[in-house]
């Protein structure tokens, strides 16, 4: 059963953070982030995309999952309302990007979190594991990710994005709208309600259109950080991603031998909004805080891997 790219009212649960955190980040850039949940419950850490903010993980923090589970979200430097200073050279550091995660997981003292990455997220999460390693997290669950950003030819990135990166990246105010607003058509199969386009559209025009472009200005190749991982890695792609290509799902598959699949057929960029009520799901929480993974690779080619309790199954 899919979802209807809505919140469910019938279940309202934790509707507002338990706790508000300023993040003293690489730099010394103030980022916000946000606590949800139970105090005592295995940590998922949420990591956003190019140009969004942490309230695009509503669908996760307000719902069930917060019974289960201790939750922190937090808006990317530039990003939401976290500081945005407009020097490119804080926005294209890998340095500066693996410091902000540490001190998220540092100052709000979580234990050996899960990882949600989604789309850029997964630079950010391979800045911070080239920098830190990966024993101070359980598992890694890259959705929509990315992990090659190479210019000219942009392997594995969508029209979606290129078709409307260079304007939204531009000194032109109605340049940057038009180019949003076609970016979020492109980010999902069927529209999204009303109210959450509305919102996500005005947080994705809080990022300076300046940073937007300092973003994607890296040449990135993470393949060799996956490559190497000792933790279980989740792929979460939608088959209909335009933003992220289904290919750069397989080139993780096929370099990273922790990693398993999780296909969304129907689904684009945003499996978590698209498809929620599987993205979030209903797992007895057992001694061991594992279960296995439905969408393994063939034997042949993948070693069992085991998967922590969390999202994107």
């Amino acid at each position: 059963m899919t979802h209807d790219l809505a919140l469910d009212p019938a279940h309202p649960t934790a509707l507002e953070p338990v706790r508000d955190y300023d993040i003293h980040g690489g730099g010394g850039v103030t980022l916000r982030a946000h606590e949800w949940g139970r105090p005592d419950g295995p940590a998922i850490l949420f990591v956003h995309g190019w140009s969004q903010c942490d309230m695009c993980w509503d669908a996760q923090v307000r719902s069930p999952l917060a019974e289960r589970f201790r939750m922190v979200t937090f808006d990317n430097r530039g990003h939401g309302m976290s500081e945005k200073p407009l020097d490119a050279g804080c926005y294209t550091d890998q340095r500066l990007w693996a410091e902000d995660l540490a001190a998220v997981i540092e100052q709000t003292n979580l234990d050996r979190p899960v990882l949600v990455a989604w789309s850029y997220g997964g630079f950010i999460v391979a800045d911070y594991v080239r920098a830190y390693g990966d024993t101070g997290i359980a598992a890694i669950d890259l959705v929509g990710a990315a992990v090659l950003l190479r210019p000219p030819s942009f392997e594995h990135i969508g029209p979606g994005f290129l078709d409307n990166a260079m304007a939204a990246s531009a000194p032109d105010l109605r340049a940057n709208i038009a180019a949003i607003r076609s970016f979020l058509r492109s980010c999902t199969v069927r529209p999204l309600p009303d109210e959450l386009w509305s919102a996500a559209l005005c947080w994705n025009m809080a990022v300076p259109a300046e940073i937007r472009g300092a973003l994607i200005a890296r040449e990135i190749d993470d393949g060799d950080i996956y490559s190497r991982l000792s933790v279980p890695i989740l792929v979460t792609h939608g088959r209909k991603d335009m933003i992220v290509l289904p290919s750069m799902a397989e080139h993780v598959l096929g370099h990273c031998d922790t990693a398993v699949a999780s296909w969304y057929e129907g689904a684009g960029h945003m499996p978590f909004i698209e498809e929620t009520e599987r993205f979030n799901p209903n797992w007895p929480h057992s001694s061991t805080g594992r279960v296995s993974s439905p969408h393994r690779r063939p034997a042949q080619t993948r070693a069992r891997v085991r998967i922590p309790v969390g999202v994107g199954s």
